[in-house]
């Protein structure tokens, strides 16, 4: 993954009210103490819903 990649979750977070599925854009990678990736959630008027640092394992980049 790299900044700026759109990405999927892979798993629903609750406590973010993000549903599996939430489309997101990689803002930061963090390479230590291991990789993970902080994405931003933003709602169809492009505003910001949360911001979360998640593990390489709960997104996917999308294509397109």
């Amino acid at each position: 993954m790299e900044l700026y990649d759109v990405v999927e979750l892979q798993e629903a977070i609750p406590g973010e009210h993000l549903p599996a599925g939430a489309v997101g854009t990689v803002v930061h990678i963090f390479s230590a103490p291991s990789t993970a990736y902080e994405v931003e959630f933003t709602d169809a008027d492009g505003r910001t819903v949360t911001m979360i640092t998640l593990r390489p394992d709960q997104v996917i980049r999308r294509d397109g």
